[in-house]
């Protein structure tokens, strides 16, 4: 009778583990069961006027996007890490944009600092002024003006339409996203950015 070589035993007995290892997490329901509690809660939260918010099965890493603040610093999706991001991409040109921007404005003038900021990314290809300039003109006081020079970052962040809205976590991943517009300053979305920040423990103003 032959003998089985030490490698193919080896081999077979790796096979044996990993079938055994599948066959447990299957057993168990497999996957993050942290995830999986917030992305139902956070289901659970996006109803009414944030009834298209999708939470993201488990929080995926965002691509570096690099962009300037109203005085022109370079500044990054990674200097926002610590608080809870609802990143708003829009432009002038675009109308439901310009509708929702003082929605967003109150919503930041609410539950804005050190735990929660809105942050309204404009890839404006005109350049910063315009969106300056909208921003003075319907009256918002609490948002920062931010802007993408490049007028690239939607590409990067894979959001292919305006307006693109990304929750992001205090350690910079993405939570979830809402394509198109949305009553930022509802019930609805309150609820849901207090969900948010209860999943990290923190609280709206803190």
């Amino acid at each position: 009778m032959p003998q089985t070589s030490p490698k193919l035993l080896a081999m077979l007995a790796g096979a044996a583990l990993l079938i055994a290892g599948g066959v447990y997490l299957i057993g168990q329901g497999g996957g993050n069961p942290a995830s999986g509690r917030a992305q139902a809660a956070l289901d659970a939260a996006a109803q009414g006027e944030v009834a298209n918010f999708v939470p993201k099965p488990a929080p995926v890493p965002l691509p570096a996007v690099n962009f300037r603040d109203g005085e022109g610093r370079e500044t990054s999706l990674a200097d926002f890490q610590g608080k809870l991001v609802l990143l708003n991409l829009w432009a002038t040109w675009c109308a439901p944009c310009r509708e929702e921007m003082p929605e967003l404005d109150r919503l930041q003038a609410e539950f804005g600092g050190e735990a929660f900021e809105v942050l309204a990314l404009s890839v404006d290809s005109a350049g910063p002024e315009v969106g300056a300039a909208f921003l003075a003109e319907i009256g918002v006081g609490h948002l920062a003006l931010y802007h993408d020079p490049s007028a690239r970052a939607n590409f990067t962040l894979a959001a292919f339409g305006l307006p693109t809205t990304i929750l992001i976590s205090p350690e910079g991943l993405e939570i979830g996203r809402m394509a198109g517009p949305a009553n930022w300053a509802s019930e609805d979305a309150k609820g849901l950015i207090r969900e948010a920040l209860s999943l990290y423990g923190l609280s709206p103003n803190s």
